[in-house]
């Protein structure tokens, strides 16, 4: 599974709805349920599941799920 088919399931996951089909382009707006406790809840799930650490400015810097994979990508090619 490649980052973007795993951070798909952790969406689905984290917003308990199967149906999501994440895009480089989605923004919390896209996603009702996307508060700020779920986006604090997301970027954990993130963090267990690629097993990587990101600073609050990195994650402040997401303007899109497309900015998320980069970053999740940039992390682990920095393993």
């Amino acid at each position: 599974m490649d980052t973007t088919e795993q951070l798909n399931a952790l969406f689905c996951k984290v917003f308990d709805d199967n149906d999501i089909k994440i895009t480089p382009e989605m923004t919390a707006n896209d996603i009702e349920e996307w508060d700020s406790l779920s986006h604090v809840n997301l970027v954990v799930a993130i963090e267990k599941n690629f097993k990587v650490k990101f600073k609050d400015s990195e994650i402040i810097r997401w303007k899109n799920v497309g900015q998320m994979i980069e970053s999740i990508n940039a992390k682990l090619a920095g393993k």
